[in-house]
């Protein structure tokens, strides 16, 4: 009977972690505004969320796993710039996407921007496998 009881509470400290998520925002002002309070790097994900083979990947090797949300909950605002071909967006998070895109001259997806919490363009990343590296990454790009 322990032995359940020990394996139940132990799968339920598995879900709260697993259901623990990286908060993803739409407006980079807001992100910005969040950025500035906490003290925070801004994250911006260029992605074509349901459709992008690689954007699907990095969210399932690195932006799902537990070791990146716990570093983005300290270190990151995320932003989601989502271009979905099935997804429906507002006209004005279209308009507002594509006004991104644009200034950050995107060209494939996943791009990933970071910005200081003033939106100074620290770099540029794209995918990685693992959310060790891309840590790594972002750490290097924060120490500019």
């Amino acid at each position: 009977m322990k032995k359940l009881a020990m394996t139940l509470l132990t799968c339920l400290a598995l879900l709260q972690v697993n259901a623990a998520d990286v908060e993803w925002l739409t407006d980079l002002s807001k992100a910005q505004t969040k950025a500035k309070a906490e003290k925070k790097l801004v994250m911006l994900d260029f992605t074509g969320s349901d459709w992008c083979g690689w954007c699907i990947k990095l969210h399932k090797e690195v932006f799902s796993q537990p070791e990146f949300i716990e570093y983005a909950g300290k270190n990151l605002v995320a932003v989601e710039v989502d271009f979905p071909r099935n997804k429906k967006l507002s006209d004005a998070q279209k308009a507002a996407n594509d006004a991104l895109a644009k200034k950050y001259k995107i060209e494939g997806y996943p791009t990933i921007i970071v910005l200081d919490a003033d939106g100074k363009k620290l770099g540029e990343l794209g995918y990685e496998s693992s959310p060790k590296t891309f840590i790594a990454k972002l750490e290097k790009l924060k120490g500019k």
